[in-house]
């Protein structure tokens, strides 16, 4: 099976690029955008100079609880550099979000409080809330996350967006918040 179709059957349509989308910046922001793929998963991630963004990470259901997972962000940890991902909230209706949030809690991944995240979904036109983890080796601040944030939607979600989709994503100001004084639960403390 093709890369792309493994991640359209497992990541809901409001999270998914378009297969036009992911090829173009594979090929034209090879600099940056980048695939690891093998038998068992396909991971997708994009390497600045001063961090890496997680877009997609699947490890198929044969794979699961053999630790390569663990291998795939141990080499992304190698990097030295904060890793930043999206998460959909938990859904209790789906127990694969909350073993997602367990596994990314274990890898040392943690919670940005302060950082707000949604997103009008092109695809289906209904507003899509996520919750932004990272891993910090050098005790980040969440403002340096946040500034990567803004890169990775400027950078990676809205290139070419017009083009793949017939209109625009939102601009990064409204998608993306960020609350000084966060009141929202740790939900990675709870898990």
């Amino acid at each position: 099976m093709h890369w792309y179709e493994k991640l359209n059957q497992y990541f809901p349509i409001e999270e998914m690029k378009s297969r036009e989308h992911m090829e173009t910046l594979l090929k034209e922001r090879s600099d940056i955008y980048h695939k690891d793929e093998g038998p068992n998963h396909v991971l997708m991630y994009a390497e600045l100079d001063d961090f890496v963004f997680i877009d997609y990470l699947f490890v198929s259901k044969d794979a699961r609880g053999q630790g390569l997972g663990h291998k795939l962000l141990e080499k992304m940890k190698q990097k030295g550099k904060p890793i930043i991902l999206e998460v959909e909230p938990v859904n209790y209706q789906d127990s694969d979000s909350g073993k997602r949030l367990h596994f990314y809690k274990r890898e040392g991944f943690e919670h940005a409080n302060s950082i707000g995240y949604e997103r009008r979904s092109l695809a289906t036109n209904e507003v899509n809330k996520m919750e932004i983890l990272y891993w910090a080796p050098n005790k980040e601040s969440e403002e340096l996350i946040f500034e990567a944030m803004r890169k990775t939607y400027d950078k990676i979600h809205t290139y070419k967006d017009q083009h793949f989709y017939g209109e625009s994503y939102q601009p990064v100001e409204e998608v993306l918040t960020f609350n000084e004084d966060p009141q929202s639960q740790n939900i990675l403390d709870n898990l």
